[in-house]
Protein backbone atom coordinates (compact mmCIF):
# COMPACT_ATOMS: atom_id res chain seq x y z
CA UNK A 1 0.00 0.00 0.00
CA UNK A 2 2.83 2.48 0.60
CA UNK A 3 4.16 2.05 -2.61
CA UNK A 4 0.83 2.92 -4.28
CA UNK A 5 0.97 5.56 -2.27
CA UNK A 6 4.25 6.59 -3.24
CA UNK A 7 3.99 6.05 -7.00
CA UNK A 8 0.45 8.28 -6.95
CA UNK A 9 2.40 10.84 -4.63
CA UNK A 10 4.85 11.04 -8.02
CA UNK A 11 2.55 11.26 -10.40
CA UNK A 12 0.67 14.09 -8.34
CA UNK A 13 3.70 16.10 -8.00
CA UNK A 14 4.42 15.54 -11.51
CA UNK A 15 0.78 16.83 -12.07
CA UNK A 16 1.24 19.85 -9.90
CA UNK A 17 4.65 20.92 -11.96
CA UNK A 18 3.23 20.29 -15.06
CA UNK A 19 0.03 22.40 -14.32
CA UNK A 20 2.32 25.39 -12.54
CA UNK A 21 3.38 26.22 -16.94
CA UNK A 22 -0.48 26.17 -17.79
CA UNK A 23 0.34 22.78 -19.60
CA UNK A 24 -3.71 22.53 -20.09
CA UNK A 25 -4.34 25.60 -20.89
CA UNK A 26 -1.81 24.82 -23.86
CA UNK A 27 -4.07 22.17 -24.93
CA UNK A 28 -6.77 24.34 -24.70
CA UNK A 29 -5.10 26.74 -26.46
CA UNK A 30 -4.44 24.75 -29.35
CA UNK A 31 -7.46 23.07 -29.89
CA UNK A 32 -9.54 26.29 -29.96
CA UNK A 33 -6.65 27.91 -32.47
CA UNK A 34 -7.40 24.70 -34.40
CA UNK A 35 -11.10 24.91 -34.24
CA UNK A 36 -11.85 28.54 -34.89
CA UNK A 37 -9.10 28.76 -37.27
CA UNK A 38 -10.38 26.28 -39.30
CA UNK A 39 -13.93 27.77 -39.23
CA UNK A 40 -12.37 31.40 -40.40
CA UNK A 41 -10.23 30.58 -42.70
CA UNK A 42 -13.05 28.46 -44.25
CA UNK A 43 -15.23 31.85 -44.53
CA UNK A 44 -12.56 33.46 -45.71
CA UNK A 45 -12.27 31.24 -49.25
CA UNK A 46 -16.56 31.08 -48.60
CA UNK A 47 -19.71 32.40 -49.84
CA UNK A 48 -21.29 34.41 -47.46
CA UNK A 49 -24.56 31.93 -46.32
CA UNK A 50 -25.96 34.23 -43.08
CA UNK A 51 -28.28 35.72 -45.05
CA UNK A 52 -30.05 33.02 -44.62
CA UNK A 53 -29.81 32.95 -41.16
CA UNK A 54 -29.59 36.51 -39.88
CA UNK A 55 -33.53 35.97 -38.33
CA UNK A 56 -31.94 33.49 -36.00
CA UNK A 57 -28.82 35.39 -34.75
CA UNK A 58 -29.22 37.01 -31.22
CA UNK A 59 -29.56 40.72 -31.05
CA UNK A 60 -28.02 43.00 -31.88
CA UNK A 61 -26.23 40.76 -34.68
CA UNK A 62 -29.52 40.03 -36.53
CA UNK A 63 -29.34 43.47 -37.23
CA UNK A 64 -26.02 44.27 -38.74
CA UNK A 65 -25.77 43.63 -42.09
CA UNK A 66 -24.90 40.16 -42.97
CA UNK A 67 -21.71 41.28 -44.51
CA UNK A 68 -20.39 43.14 -41.55
CA UNK A 69 -21.19 40.05 -39.49
CA UNK A 70 -19.41 37.56 -41.94
CA UNK A 71 -16.44 40.08 -41.92
CA UNK A 72 -16.53 39.89 -38.56
CA UNK A 73 -16.93 36.69 -37.60
CA UNK A 74 -14.63 36.08 -40.42
CA UNK A 75 -11.66 37.91 -39.07
CA UNK A 76 -12.15 37.44 -35.51
CA UNK A 77 -11.91 33.67 -35.65
CA UNK A 78 -8.51 33.96 -37.82
CA UNK A 79 -6.81 36.55 -35.29
CA UNK A 80 -7.89 35.14 -32.15
CA UNK A 81 -7.04 31.58 -33.13
CA UNK A 82 -3.71 33.36 -33.84
CA UNK A 83 -3.99 35.49 -30.49
CA UNK A 84 -4.96 32.05 -28.65
CA UNK A 85 -2.44 29.85 -30.41
CA UNK A 86 0.83 32.00 -28.89
CA UNK A 87 -1.13 33.44 -25.58
CA UNK A 88 -1.65 36.87 -27.15
CA UNK A 89 -4.40 38.78 -25.50
CA UNK A 90 -5.99 35.90 -24.16
CA UNK A 91 -8.31 36.51 -22.12
CA UNK A 92 -10.19 39.10 -24.97
CA UNK A 93 -10.18 36.54 -27.99
CA UNK A 94 -11.03 33.88 -25.66
CA UNK A 95 -14.22 35.89 -24.72
CA UNK A 96 -14.92 36.69 -28.17
CA UNK A 97 -14.82 33.27 -29.31
CA UNK A 98 -17.63 32.78 -26.64
CA UNK A 99 -19.58 35.09 -27.70
CA UNK A 100 -19.04 34.09 -31.48
CA UNK A 101 -20.03 30.40 -30.25
CA UNK A 102 -23.27 31.88 -28.59
CA UNK A 103 -23.86 33.77 -31.73
CA UNK A 104 -23.38 29.92 -33.57
CA UNK A 105 -25.84 28.35 -31.31
CA UNK A 106 -28.65 31.21 -31.81
CA UNK A 107 -28.22 31.10 -35.66
CA UNK A 108 -27.08 27.78 -36.67
CA UNK A 109 -27.44 25.09 -34.02
CA UNK A 110 -30.06 25.67 -31.72
CA UNK A 111 -33.39 23.56 -32.33
CA UNK A 112 -35.91 25.58 -34.77
CA UNK A 113 -38.50 24.77 -32.07
CA UNK A 114 -38.74 22.74 -28.71
CA UNK A 115 -41.90 21.89 -26.22
CA UNK A 116 -39.98 20.32 -23.14
CA UNK A 117 -36.82 19.94 -22.16
CA UNK A 118 -36.68 15.95 -23.13
CA UNK A 119 -36.85 17.49 -27.00
CA UNK A 120 -33.98 20.16 -26.40
CA UNK A 121 -31.80 17.35 -24.88
CA UNK A 122 -32.12 15.79 -28.09
CA UNK A 123 -30.88 18.31 -29.86
CA UNK A 124 -27.58 17.75 -27.81
CA UNK A 125 -26.14 16.12 -30.34
CA UNK A 126 -22.77 16.48 -33.12
CA UNK A 127 -25.10 16.06 -36.46
CA UNK A 128 -27.69 17.60 -37.35
CA UNK A 129 -30.42 14.89 -38.77
CA UNK A 130 -34.09 16.63 -39.11
CA UNK A 131 -33.62 20.49 -37.83
CA UNK A 132 -34.02 19.86 -34.04
CA UNK A 133 -30.62 21.56 -33.78
CA UNK A 134 -27.03 20.48 -32.36
CA UNK A 135 -25.94 22.46 -30.44
CA UNK A 136 -23.13 20.32 -28.32
CA UNK A 137 -19.94 21.52 -29.51
CA UNK A 138 -20.40 24.98 -29.42
CA UNK A 139 -21.52 24.35 -26.19
CA UNK A 140 -18.03 22.11 -25.22
CA UNK A 141 -16.47 25.04 -27.12
CA UNK A 142 -17.76 27.77 -24.65
CA UNK A 143 -16.74 25.42 -21.69
CA UNK A 144 -13.19 25.06 -23.04
CA UNK A 145 -12.98 28.68 -23.76
CA UNK A 146 -13.76 29.78 -19.86
CA UNK A 147 -10.54 28.40 -18.12
CA UNK A 148 -8.71 30.84 -20.65
CA UNK A 149 -11.38 33.82 -19.90
CA UNK A 150 -10.78 33.33 -16.14
CA UNK A 151 -7.58 32.36 -16.23
CA UNK A 152 -5.43 33.38 -19.22
CA UNK A 153 -3.24 31.54 -21.17
CA UNK A 154 -0.58 30.02 -18.91
CA UNK A 155 2.61 30.91 -18.14
CA UNK A 156 3.74 29.79 -21.35
CA UNK A 157 2.42 32.26 -23.80
CA UNK A 158 3.21 35.63 -24.67
CA UNK A 159 1.02 37.75 -22.26
CA UNK A 160 2.92 36.11 -19.54
CA UNK A 161 5.82 37.35 -20.91
CA UNK A 162 4.73 40.83 -21.46
CA UNK A 163 3.50 40.77 -18.45
CA UNK A 164 6.65 40.09 -16.51
CA UNK A 165 8.75 42.45 -18.87
CA UNK A 166 6.50 45.43 -18.48
CA UNK A 167 4.16 45.20 -15.54
CA UNK A 168 6.27 44.87 -12.18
Amino acid sequence: MDKLIGHYQRVVSWLDCAATYGTGLILIRLLMAYEFGKAGFGKLRGDNWFANIQDNFIFPFNVIPTEISWFMATWFEILGAFGVLFGLFTRFWAFSMVIISIVAISGVHWPAEWHSLGELWESYRVTKQDGSGNFRIPLLFIAMLLPLVFHGAGKLSLDAFLAKRYIK
